[in-house]
């Protein structure tokens, strides 16, 4: 059963109820954004009955935003609380202090950030709401004598996107510091069968620009990103589901994996996998699978013949995050032909309105590996270029 949500649902998506006639709870939402397509719409009264009555039914939203939905409507289950234990970040390190106990975190409301004694915390951490969603408000503090401006850049970026979001997905109130994980950093597409056993059905790599890079521009898979972590991320995502008491339920991971093999979380998000349908829309153009499909037939992908087919390319997604240092008031300012222009093969372009989300879009594509000069361009842009 899937729960449909704003902002956004992509025409993988759709296409994928269609085919599978995969039960869709009947909300206003869904039936204004699934408008004339031929779903299997499911009353929100007798969704309600069914999940409550059956613990074996998988929900899977697209949005967070469906969380306050769940809260409302689905208090006999276990869903509002899993979502709230992973969904707030403090609540989140909370429980992994049973397996980390040294690691450094604490939370604040937005209203003592003022009194926070920079002298007290460890160089360098991570400051970010505590209910976050796509980067959205996080800094990374190198310097102590970098306090006073970070501090200043946070509160205007929190005034730009408190309004974006439900208080669900992001609530700018209260605030987490924690230490800086080091590794590489990974984002998983999995869920936890009615065995609680995990099933990985992605693996991508997050790049940044620099060691003080906090962006989300480039997510990038290939047959080595996934060959090389698979071992590692099914063994600490047993351990998470043991701790959590994970069953019939699908989560978005993010980690970090340093050079010795460690895998140490960064943060769970609930019920969905990348968000405005990123990241199954990459598993397909990647791998041509789909992810959703596996989910809600309870399969998994059979990754050793998966591999063994797949060439050596790179194949990215590029979010369009406004890094210009401006605001644009008119949609046509972005050049996409320029954008589209400079890539070898790109694969899927979605424009999304700026003024709204404060992005200008998704670019899909693939690359050689003999090519990836031009994911290294557009990682370090500032976008300024393909400004009208």
């Amino acid at each position: 059963m899937i729960l449909i949500d704003k902002p956004y649902v992509s025409d993988f998506l759709r296409e994928t109820l269609i085919h599978n006639q995969i039960p869709v709870i009947e909300t206003e939402i869904a039936q204004d954004l699934l408008q004339g397509s031929e779903v299997n719409f499911i009353s929100e009264k007798n969704a309600i009955e069914k999940i409550g009555q059956n613990g074996d039914t998988m929900l899977y939203t697209n949005s967070e935003n469906s969380i306050d939905w769940i809260e409302a409507n689905l208090q006999s289950t276990q869903l509002p609380g899993k979502n709230q234990l992973f969904k707030n970040k403090i609540a989140f390190r909370d429980l992994l202090q049973k397996v980390s106990p040294n690691y450094f975190y604490k939370g604040i409301k937005l209203n003592q950030l003022d009194a926070i004694d920079v002298e007290s915390l460890p160089i360098p951490f991570i400051i970010k709401p505590a209910v976050g969603f796509f980067s959205l408000g996080v800094f990374k503090v190198e310097k102590r004598e970098d306090w006073a401006s970070t501090k200043e850049k946070l509160k205007l970026k929190i005034a730009q996107v408190k309004s974006i979001y439900p208080s669900a997905v992001l609530d700018v109130k209260e605030l987490i510091i924690e230490e800086v994980i080091e590794g590489e950093e990974f984002a998983i597409d999995c869920y936890f069968d009615e065995l609680g056993k995990p099933v990985i059905l992605f693996i991508m790599q997050h790049r940044f620009a620099t060691d003080g890079d906090v962006g989300d521009r480039i997510y990038f898979t290939s047959k080595e990103v996934v060959r090389t972590n698979l071992p590692l991320v099914k063994a600490f995502l047993e351990q998470l589901g043991n701790l959590a008491q994970l069953k019939n339920y699908p989560i978005h991971v993010e980690v970090r994996i340093d050079e010795a093999g460690n895998v140490n979380p960064i943060e769970v998000n609930p019920m969905r996998f990348g968000g405005w349908c990123t990241s199954a829309e990459l598993a397909k153009h990647a791998f041509d699978i789909n992810t959703y499909e596996h989910l809600f037939h309870k399969t998994k992908p059979d990754w050793a013949q998966i591999l063994s087919e797949k060439d050596n390319s790179i194949t990215s997604i590029i979010i369009l995050d406004n890094s210009t240092g401006q605001e644009y008031e008119k949609p046509e300012s972005f050049d996409y032909k320029k954008l589209l222009a400079d890539f070898e093969k790109p694969l899927e372009l979605r424009k999304v309105d700026y003024r709204q989300f404060h992005i200008f879009g998704f670019l899909y594509c693939e690359t050689k590996l003999e090519n990836k000069g031009e994911l290294d361009r557009i990682l370090g842009s500032d976008l300024k270029e393909y400004m009208l």
